[in-house]
């Protein structure tokens, strides 16, 4: 939810040669070889039709938007639209497991049809790949152990030389690098940075005292402090502007783009959306999200 050259070439070498691949058909899943990528000969959408399955990058590591169950499968929000969205145009699944450092990098390689993991909208993002509309808002929020009296409040003096634990080339992190920036021109310490992988690892590092706090997506923090009491987590306020949160094609697919939007405005009409945000996100809908003028100016 941002990417620097050399960690987006090392990982479209590298780590999307290691991902893990996942056919998905009528909500079953199972190991299957890869399916050929977006050529860039044509538009992608033309070749989900062709080849009758989309291939979709994900990283499954970030409920209730996009994780796995007991055995394996990947379920959440983003999931489900996606199931919806490919049994209208009668094609299967194939998800590309990833970390979510790699996605960026590898939409904009073509070498998967398009990410649906939940993308915060960014103007910097914006320039590099084509968002869909947006299918959720983003509020990111501070996470900390109850029993911590160091920190009383989100505001950035209160997080002024803590040590603050998030995912590596995110939304959030590029949020609290500018607060952390702030603080040091206010003359306050600055914010102490672990970057890492997953939520998990972050909750991890916080639960084990290696890190003071986490920030991250409302929804998501709010699911960790539900499913784990026993960690005596609390969660202490917003941080940082709103954003809106889509998926995202390359630039060089705009049918595709076009298609995605004109399903997730289907599913807007009818209600789909808001009986799934309901499902996913513990009642919370979201009714008055834009379908233009939705991204930040540069």
């Amino acid at each position: 939810m941002d990417r620097r050259n050399f960690l987006q070439f090392f990982l479209v070498g590298v780590g999307l040669v290691a991902c893990q691949t996942t056919t998905t058909t009528e909500g079953s899943s199972s190991p299957e070889a890869s399916a050929s990528p977006t050529s860039g000969s044509q538009d992608a959408l033309d070749e989900i039709k062709a080849r009758g399955k989309m291939i979709v990058a994900i990283d499954p590591t970030f409920a209730p938007f996009e994780y796995t169950d007991a055995s394996g499968k990947i379920i959440g929000y983003d999931p489900a639209i996606l199931e919806l969205i490919a049994k209208s145009l009668g094609v299967e699944i194939e998800y590309q497991q990833m970390a979510f450092s790699g996605i960026i990098p590898g939409l904009i390689a073509g070498s998967f049809d398009f990410t649906a993991s939940a993308l915060s909208v960014t103007a910097e993002r914006s320039q590099k790949i084509d968002f869909t509309i947006p299918i959720a808002e983003g509020v990111n929020v501070v996470l900390k152990r109850a029993n911590d009296t160091s920190i009383t409040s989100s505001d950035p003096a209160s997080l002024a030389g803590k040590r603050l634990g998030v995912k590596v080339n995110t939304q959030p992190e590029q949020v609290m690098k500018a607060i952390s920036d702030e603080l040091v021109a206010q003359g306050k310490p600055a914010i102490e940075f672990l970057s890492i992988d997953t939520v998990e690892q972050t909750i991890s590092a916080l639960t084990s005292k290696r890190i003071d706090f986490v920030v991250d997506d409302q929804l998501v923090l709010a699911q960790v402090v539900r499913e784990r009491p026993e960690a005596k987590l609390e969660i202490v306020g917003p941080v940082g502007p709103k954003t809106y949160i889509s998926w995202g094609t390359n630039k060089s697919n705009p049918n595709l783009n076009a298609y995605l939007n004109e399903q997730i405005k289907t599913l807007k009409t009818d209600g789909t959306l808001s009986k799934l945000q309901a499902e996913y996100f513990y009642g919370i809908t979201f009714d008055a999200l834009p379908e233009a003028d939705f991204i930040p100016a540069v």
